[in-house]
């Protein structure tokens, strides 16, 4: 009976060490927080020794075991998602079971790995900002070729969101639709450019055109100005003699006026003396002619 009992209870232990996990022994000497674990293959729950007492290890304990290495392992894989929200949680969970459950050990490396992807994104940031435009593959090259219509490019809004949608659901992966939206955003751009540069360029030239339609014209009329000022100071040069002849011949006026006047008193006087003379040297008689 008591061979029986013994053959049970060794096959049970065999069972437990054979489904226990094989790194079970390496996490707990890993963790800091894991109970002291002995090793299955130093424990013969069956020898008998008159020196030592026997050692052996009960179903119960083994469960015992067990329960608290999953509480600490859950209790460390919960302090890892505190201080790491934006990590998987799977991700979380790998670490601490290849650094053996040792919680410093997964924190140490979770911290390498993150300094490692923020260095590697800001080198490729810099990259694409180094080189704006850089070499595609064949397979790139061809999606680009078809991304954009036979035709040209779209002529409005609604064209251009027409194929922006139809290159994201053709897309086979967020990188693929990445690529897309960076090409198509560069021809848009390149697009937007040439019509301002076009548009500008129209606008200059009709604003030279209407300048120069001005300029013209002030030309024009500044010569039209400049011909009725001349005109003007003839005119004027021509009134102005005029005037002078005017006022000379008022004053030859003017001074045959006067002299006609003198004339006239003298005549008057001449007259009146002539007069005086006949009638106060009137003689009688005929008178010899010598004598007068």
């Amino acid at each position: 009976m008591s061979a029986i009992v013994c053959g049970k209870r060794r096959s049970f232990f065999e069972e437990i060490s054979a489904t226990s996990p094989p790194s079970s022994s390496k996490r707990l000497r890993c963790s800091s927080t894991s109970p002291i674990r002995f090793s299955p293959t130093n424990i013969n729950p069956f020898s008998h020794s008159s020196s030592s007492s026997s050692t052996f290890v009960l179903p119960s304990d083994n469960n015992n075991l067990n329960n608290n290495n999953s509480v600490a392992v859950s209790a460390a894989l919960d302090h890892l998602i505190s201080i790491f929200p934006g990590m998987d949680k799977e991700l979380l969970e790998r670490a601490l079971q290849e650094c053996g459950d040792d919680l410093d050990s997964a924190i140490k490396s979770l911290n390498e790995l993150r300094l490692g992807s923020v260095e590697i994104n800001s080198g490729s940031t810099a990259e694409r900002a180094d080189l704006p435009s850089q070499e595609v593959t064949p397979g790139d090259d061809a999606s680009s070729q078809h991304s954009l219509p036979q035709d040209g490019l779209p002529k409005n809004g609604s064209e251009w969101v027409e194929l922006f949608v139809r290159e994201m659901t053709s897309a086979s992966s967020m990188d693929d639709a990445k690529a897309r939206a960076s090409r198509l955003l560069e021809v848009l751009e390149k697009s937007i450019r040439s019509h301002a540069s076009m548009e500008a360029t129209g606008n200059s030239q009709k604003e030279y055109a209407m300048l120069k339609q001005q300029l013209e014209t002030l030309i024009r009329e500044n010569t039209i100005l400049k011909r009725a000022v001349s005109i003007q100071h003839e005119r004027q040069k021509e009134y102005d003699g005029t005037t002078q002849e005017l006022q000379q011949l008022k004053q030859l006026v003017a001074q045959y006026q006067e002299q006609l006047r003198t004339l006239e008193v003298n005549n008057y006087a001449l007259t009146i003396h002539l007069r005086q003379a006949t009638q106060n040297n009137s003689i009688s008689g005929h008178f010899h002619p010598d004598v007068f």
